[in-house]
């Protein structure tokens, strides 16, 4: 059982060390393709957003208030507002909302 363990571990680090060297070694010269320059734009955004999202509605004890918050969140990103004043709004409608299901 041990040895699994140590087996997983280390075709993960593999894995892991593959995609990020061999990008670096294979691509040495400026991707032409904008199709493909678009799409490694974005791969970020997409992964962060993939975590993100449904974090947000499960790390709430009501998936309602975390629901709440995610369309609070993404309406007032929408109009401008900072990042720290999302958050704290997002938070604090949780709060209130859990606050009130909880107790009801």
């Amino acid at each position: 059982m041990k040895h699994q363990i140590w087996l997983y571990l280390a075709v993960m680090a593999v894995v892991c060390y593959a995609i990020r060297v061999l990008p670096l070694t294979l691509l040495r010269k400026r991707i032409q393709n904008r199709f493909l320059r678009s799409f490694l734009y974005y791969v970020p955004y997409v992964t962060l957003s993939v975590m993100t999202f449904p974090a947000i509605v499960e790390a709430t004890r009501s998936p309602v208030a975390g629901g709440v918050a995610l369309v609070l969140g993404i309406a007032l990103a929408w109009v401008g507002a900072g990042l720290f004043p999302v958050a704290v709004s997002c938070c604090a409608v949780v709060f209130v909302l859990e606050w009130f299901l909880v107790a009801a």
